[in-house]
């Protein structure tokens, strides 16, 4: 031992050794979580309430098909399979919802007054169903309104009255995801044949006899 020096400390042993040969344990890594996507519903279009887009034709002539969605509050006109209109609507209000499914236009009349609304205008109305449900010019909030009928405004009410024709389909969505179910057609009734009467069983038609001579007296 060098003089002036301490003696080496001892160094300490481990509470728990490990032999050479023995491997180490080693944690796996974690698996990488996927990031969750948040799709975010953007606005449909730039529309804002009671604004419409109209593609004016030089002639309306080919099937047209008008298909409103309601969750968007939107209506779209297409002739030829070409998207000539669409617009913002205002369509039933909570507890009294707009029916979705295959309509067809069954009346037609520009300056319609309800009969179950004290008679409110509903002009350029195009009726969907007997019971109180068509197409109409309205107001526009932005939000579902009306009591039933799909409000349209006024200026494309007018557009389309003048395109479209009698028993012309009208498809409402209740959104782009759900189809409409279209109704099944009506059965034909059946009508028994009628069997002919054999001439043997026919009723014998007696003539009436004449009637008496008055005698003179």
């Amino acid at each position: 031992m060098v003089p002036g020096t301490n003696p080496p400390a001892t160094a300490p042993q481990p509470t728990n050794p490990v032999s050479a040969d023995q491997p180490k344990a080693t944690t796996a890594p974690a698996a990488p979580v996927a990031p969750k996507v948040v799709k975010k519903k953007g606005p449909t279009d730039s529309l804002k309430p009671g604004q419409y887009v109209w593609d004016k034709q030089s002639a309306y002539e080919g099937p047209m098909k008008i298909v409103a969605v309601l969750d968007i509050q939107r209506i779209y006109i297409f002739q030829n399979d070409k998207l000539i209109g669409f617009s913002t609507i205002s369509a039933g209000k909570k507890g009294k919802e707009t029916p979705t499914g295959y309509f067809n236009i069954l009346q037609k009349n520009i300056d319609h007054k309800s009969n179950l609304y004290s008679n409110a205008p509903m002009p350029y109305m195009q009726r969907l169903t007997w019971d109180g449900i068509a197409l109409h010019g309205g107001h526009i909030p932005g939000y579902p309104a009306s009591h039933g009928c799909i409000r349209l405004p006024h200026e494309f009410a007018k557009l389309l009255f003048g395109v479209t024709q009698m028993n012309q389909e009208v498809v409402v969505l209740k959104d782009t995801a759900t189809p409409a179910k279209r109704p099944e057609p009506k059965p034909e009734p059946v009508i028994d044949p009628v069997t002919p009467v054999p001439a043997s069983v026919q009723p014998v038609i007696t003539p009436a006899p004449a009637p008496p001579t008055p005698i003179k007296t």
